[in-house]
């Protein structure tokens, strides 16, 4: 790393990315690198303890997360909660979609639970959406959210092989295919975590802009 470049990481913000997922560390780095920002996250910064989601919705638990780890550390945060809604079920599994089939199932073991339970649900009444909540939150308090939500049918038999979760089984009638068959590029435009993603960076923009209006009436 050359000087000029060690004196513009020490004027970067931190943001943290409330995650120990390093694939999805890689994705926000992606979407945000045009942003003065230094994304880091929970591994990075030594951080062990899981916050519990106990909220009612996804913008609850977003904004949970979010809240509880900027306190914790002093960083902006970024946290998000995601999920899918079969409406033949009553909108489940909702916000337990991690945990439909149990603590310790996989991904095949949810869509097996799904698609069991739809079994006798005709096509047109199979519908369902992916919904995506991301909360940004300062250690001062200011909490923002952005959500992101993407329309499908459930198919019948999991098909594709990128992605993961529910995707095999989320048919977009608009592409002919399920979101696991979609290349990762038209997903990272199209899916429910894209635009959620996409809108919470203009807060974050705003929050930049914020601070620097602050430091030149400072000034």
């Amino acid at each position: 790393m050359s000087a000029m470049e060690s004196a513009m990481r020490r004027t970067m913000r931190k943001l943290l990315v409330a995650t120990h997922n390093a694939g999805k560390v890689r994705e926000y780095r992606h979407l945000l690198a045009d942003l003065p920002l230094e994304v880091t996250w929970l591994d990075a910064e030594g951080i062990a303890f899981d916050v519990e989601e106990t909220g009612a919705s996804f913008a609850e638990n977003a904004v949970q997360k979010a809240t509880t780890y900027a306190a914790a550390t002093g960083l902006w945060t970024w946290a998000d909660d995601s999920g899918l809604e079969v409406d033949a079920l009553g909108g489940a599994p909702g916000i337990r979609s991690s945990r439909y089939a149990g603590p310790e199932a996989s991904d095949a073991d949810r869509n097996h639970k799904l698609l069991r339970e739809l079994a006798d649900v005709p096509w047109e009444q199979r519908t369902a959406r992916f919904r995506c909540v991301v909360a940004i939150a300062t250690p001062e308090g200011d909490v923002r959210t952005a959500s992101g939500c993407c329309e499908g049918i459930i198919a019948y038999e999991p098909r594709g092989s990128h992605g993961f979760g529910f995707d095999p089984v989320f048919f977009m009638p608009q592409f002919g295919c399920t979101m696991a068959e979609l290349s990762p590029e038209v997903k990272n435009r199209v899916s429910h975590r894209a635009q959620a993603a996409q809108a919470a960076r203009k807060l974050l923009r705003e929050l930049l802009e914020a601070i620097g209006q602050d430091a030149g009436e400072a000034s």
